[in-house]
This record gives C-alpha cells, structure tokens and sequence, in this order.
C-alpha cells in the first residue's frame, strides 16, 4: 500500500518544489496515521509548507480512498544532520 501511495502523491509533490522522502502506514498509540517524509533542497520544511502539501495532497488520497480505516495524515519533514 505504501509504495502505491508513493507512486500516486511523488509527482505532485516534486512539481510543488518538494523531495518525497518517504511514505509510512503505521499504528501509534491505537491511531493510524499515513506518514509523509519531505525534504526540500538547500532549506527546511515549515509548517506553511506542510500546510501547503495537505492540501495538494488531500483530495488525492480522498479520490483513491484504498485505506479502510480511519488514519490521520501526518505531513513531516527530513531530519537534517547537525554540525
């Protein structure tokens, strides 16, 4: 499921300046989420930008609808190394 999704979101992320990273399915604490790694070259992702990629996101993974459970979308950012 997870490698679909990838496939389904990486080119409207790339085309909105952003790097895929990752796509997770995991259960945390009885809540399902749908985890969404980006990065972005040569800065770091803000919460604008995670803003700005659920809502391109969202009605993508509404039309498709292939999760049968509740899930929350959890939209982060990259770890970057530290100096």
């Amino acid at each position: 499921m997870e490698e679909k999704i990838k496939e389904l979101i990486e080119k409207p992320i790339v085309d909105a300046g952003y790097i895929l990273d990752s796509v997770n399915y995991v259960k945390e604490s009885g809540n399902y989420f749908l985890r969404i790694v980006v990065d972005k070259n040569n800065d770091y992702i803000n919460i604008n930008d995670c803003v700005e990629i659920n809502r391109l996101l969202d009605p993508i993974l509404d039309k498709v609808d292939f999760i049968d459970e509740s899930y929350i979308v959890d939209i982060c950012s990259k770890e970057k190394g530290g100096n």
